[in-house]
């Protein structure tokens, strides 16, 4: 059975790294001691090993360790085994082309899908959708493609922001982007704002976390879901 936590961000305003997610973490990652770290998406450009440092730390306060990905001999085997698996936000297109790169899409996918629990943040969680094409990063590569692991049936926008009727910004809103992409693509795509996440189990898809989600589908105006509600019908 699937078990997922699918996080908009990985740190609110008011905490340290993981902070506000780390009750739920111990529930989700219960009778686990250790877990694999994919650091891929290297927010600001960070080593791996400073990455890796970052989310021992905080798993530390939960009592788990974390590995690295990018120290395995074989990344491959490393998934195939790992107790658990929590992949940090950064770049998505960085991230999407080492999955690639290393050939760890579809070992990822399987391994997940039979049970392996996993955390994504950010990047991390854009992953679990059908394609990248929500994301918000810069292309700074190019990726082999941009479907991604399909363990929720739309695309996830992390860190949706609404539009601020006070800004002085006179680029395009977040919704209107994601209005751009429906001029070319079908499936929905949920916008996640800070300091809520997608809990997965098997089939079952329900919204955590304190604030509402954004819901866009395909010709049809987009509208909020409340915190606890259930998306397993949205396709």
């Amino acid at each position: 059975m699937k078990q997922l936590l699918i996080a908009s961000t990985s740190s609110l305003h008011s905490g340290s790294y993981l902070d506000y997610l780390l009750d739920s973490l111990k529930i989700h990652f219960q009778n686990i001691d250790e877990i694999v770290f994919i650091p891929y998406a290297r927010p600001s450009g960070i080593s791996h090993d400073e990455y890796t440092e970052k989310a021992s730390l905080a798993f530390s306060k939960i009592n788990i360790k974390v590995k690295g990905l990018h120290e395995s001999e074989n990344p491959i085997e490393a998934i195939k085994k790992a107790k658990g698996i929590f992949t940090g936000g950064g770049n998505t297109f960085v991230l999407v082309n080492a999955l690639y790169k290393y050939k760890l899409m579809d070992c990822l996918k399987t391994t997940v899908n039979n049970g392996t629990p996993y955390l994504g943040t950010s990047a991390g969680s854009n992953i679990c959708g059908l394609t990248m094409c929500t994301t918000n990063d810069m292309p700074i590569l190019y990726p082999p493609s941009f479907k991604t692991l399909g363990f929720v049936p739309f695309n996830i926008n992390p860190h949706y922001l609404d539009p601020d009727p006070n800004s002085k910004h006179m680029g395009e809103t977040r919704e209107t982007r994601i209005n751009e992409f429906h001029k070319f693509n079908t499936q929905p795509v949920i916008g996640l704002r800070e300091g809520s996440w997608l809990e997965v189990k098997g089939q079952s898809i329900q919204l955590k976390g304190t604030l509402n989600a954004r819901v866009f589908e395909y010709e049809k105006e987009p509208y909020e879901i409340e915190t606890s509600i259930f998306l397993n019908e949205l396709k």
